[in-house]
């Protein structure tokens, strides 16, 4: 076990011998060179309307080049592509840490503490479940929707990606229906209010542990009120911090029904144990490192900034190796699974979130 512990201690996983090699130069300039087109495009007033992040653009954009000029240059290129695609996105989540503070789980209490726990586990246990017995779906399709639905849309995706090891066009799938549902939700919510019967601070703390991502999130919150998008914020970035015990939690579940197959295949040989994904425990590190106010503000808003360009290369990484007729295989099923799933959020979320506020008495305050 310690020695499984042992060689799993790779936080980032670096091979320095591959920086000698022209395919790794090549295919970090081929990321770079589309990760800025698509943080350019992500700048133009229309996909700031639409809330279109870097990140959505830029796996578009990979996916566009990769199922047309990518082919005839993948085999110059495929090293550097593939650090980007596994390396910087490890990278990319252990500095997200940067975007939170232990302080902000005290902004909104017990009251969005357990909402966000309940919510969390009862989306992903859900989607297990629809995936696997309903949609007859594989593991790694149903967990990387059920992470992106649950916890914090395509970064839980990415993140939860090198723990399951799962191929790159089903993460394309899973960051596709994060990208649908959740802009539903961004939309609907702020209609929907007036109907709700709930105060500010009780729909900021409702659009933070249900809708997908950060910024359709401060766009949900935003549409109502500045006081209910900070809480909304707030809630939602206590729902992100949630990422890093969700992955241990994953990484044990899964070495565990190994083991057990294992066992019953009578193989003979022993899974050699836990792979524990380090970045993941570096990004609450990180998140510590912050809540201390040691680095200056202006250091962390780069930082946060150099995140996104490392998420958004990820992206694009992912979207070179992503090939649409795998996507287009996958079927329907997906998308319905994701469906049922932003119902839940939506209904059963809100369902929770009244339950909640009536049990600690801020429903209308």
């Amino acid at each position: 076990m310690l020695s499984a512990i042992k060689n799993s201690f790779q936080p980032i996983g670096i091979n320095t011998k591959q920086y000698g090699d022209t395919r790794w130069w090549l295919g970090m300039l081929l990321v770079v060179v589309l990760a800025g087109a698509s943080v350019a495009l992500s700048k133009l007033p229309i996909m700031q309307s639409a809330q279109f992040s870097s990140l959505t653009i830029g796996i578009v954009l990979g996916i566009i080049v990769g199922n047309s000029v990518f082919s005839r240059i993948a085999t110059r290129t495929d090293v550097g592509v593939d650090y980007a695609k596994s390396i910087l996105l490890k990278a990319g989540v252990i500095l997200f840490g940067f975007r939170i503070t232990f302080a902000q789980v005290a902004g909104v209490g017990w009251h969005g503490l357990l909402t966000d726990i309940v919510m969390l586990l009862g989306t992903f246990i859900l989607a297990v479940q629809l995936g696997k017995r309903v949609f007859k779906l594989d593991e790694q399709t149903t967990i990387l929707i059920g992470a992106g639905s649950s916890i914090c849309g395509a970064a839980a995706v990415m993140a939860t990606e090198p723990v399951i090891k799962a191929q790159a066009h089903k993460v394309s799938v899973a960051v596709a229906t994060v990208v649908v549902f959740g802009t539903l939700s961004m939309f609907a919510y702020p209609i929907l209010f007036e109907f709700m019967g709930l105060s500010e601070h009780a729909y900021g703390i409702f659009v933070g542990s249900t809708i997908h991502e950060v910024a359709q999130v401060v766009a949900a919150g935003t549409a109502v009120s500045a006081n209910a998008a900070d809480t909304a914020v707030i809630e939602k970035m206590l729902r992100v911090m949630m990422l890093a015990p969700f992955l241990v939690g994953l990484s044990f579940w899964q070495s565990k029904k190994h083991v057990k197959v294992n066992n019953n295949g009578h193989c003979g040989k022993q899974i050699s144990g836990i792979t524990i994904p380090w970045f993941a425990v570096l990004f609450i590190v990180a998140s510590g490192v912050h809540s201390l106010s040691v680095i200056p503000q202006d250091t962390t808003n780069a930082i946060i900034w150099f995140d996104n360009i490392l998420l958004t290369i990820a992206m694009v990484a992912l979207g070179l190796r992503t090939q649409v007729g795998a996507i287009r295989q996958a079927g329907i099923q997906p998308l319905l699974l994701a469906g049922c799933l932003f119902l839940f959020l939506t209904l059963g979320g809100y369902a929770i979130n009244i339950g909640m506020a009536q049990l600690f008495g801020v429903l209308n305050h």
